[in-house]
């Protein structure tokens, strides 16, 4: 198995871009608020279909407002948004869905962020594509700037697969609330991976259980820095 690397953003080229959006995404699973199993009110800020479209749902001015839901509420609109998606797509409280929509402010590097989503440039994309890398799929989005679509950023939907392994949690973290899935988990200094749930079919994940960290392979790393793309920063991740 090669080498892995997580993934963020290059402060310094993105300020040397001055671009900044002003956007959220179109639709939203709302959070849950006073789960009945653990107490706790939380939303994931990680998780995002950009290509997933509410709008033929009955109920899909339910999802347009960005909010918390007691537990029993959230249950029901997940499962509305449910068959949308491929079998066992993680749909964590606060998941986002369909474009990033708003506006895009100024010009960007190769690679920007928008909170733990990731916007690249159409034709970047497309290069990093002919490199033969695989997991890079890219949807409109549906920003604007003075007033006229943006056609050259496109969003990547990025997989949840793989996961950290249990070595880098702190001593006594509590499992996983068994109603509503919340892991009390702060990002480890250290990320370790777990290398028997690695992926071998994606260049560009998440983790199952840490959706805000993106990992990508080595052979991402090597194209990216081959075509002379901005807007990453790489660290090396062990795995066990």
């Amino acid at each position: 198995m090669g080498r892995f690397f997580c993934i963020g953003e290059d402060t310094e080229a993105a300020a040397g871009y001055g671009g900044s959006f002003n956007a959220e995404h179109r639709w939203f699973l709302p959070g849950v608020k006073d789960c009945p199993g653990c107490r706790a009110s939380w939303s994931d800020l990680g998780c995002s279909y950009p290509s997933v479209d509410l709008s033929s749902l009955a109920e899909h001015r339910s999802f347009e407002e960005n909010r918390s839901e007691p537990f029993k509420e959230f249950v029901r609109l997940r499962d509305l948004v449910r068959p949308l998606l491929p079998p066992d797509s993680p749909l964590p409280p606060g998941t986002q869905l369909g474009p990033l929509t708003g506006k895009a402010l100024g010009k960007f590097p190769s690679f920007s962020w928008f909170i733990a989503s990731l916007v690249v440039n159409h034709g970047d994309l497309e290069s990093l594509q002919e490199h033969g890398l695989t997991g890079l799929v890219g949807h409109p989005t549906a920003l604007t700037a003075r007033q006229k679509p943006v056609t050259d950023l496109v969003e990547l939907e990025v997989l949840s697969r793989g996961s950290l392994h249990p070595a880098c949690f702190p001593r006594n973290i509590p499992a996983p609330c068994s109603t509503c899935g919340r892991l009390a988990l702060r990002r480890p200094d250290k990320p370790i991976l777990d290398a028997a749930s690695l992926p071998t079919d994606l260049d560009l994940f998440r983790l199952t259980n840490f959706s805000a960290l993106l990992i990508v392979t080595e052979r991402f790393k090597d194209a990216v820095e081959a075509l002379g793309l901005d807007g990453l920063t790489f660290l090396d991740v062990a795995s066990r």
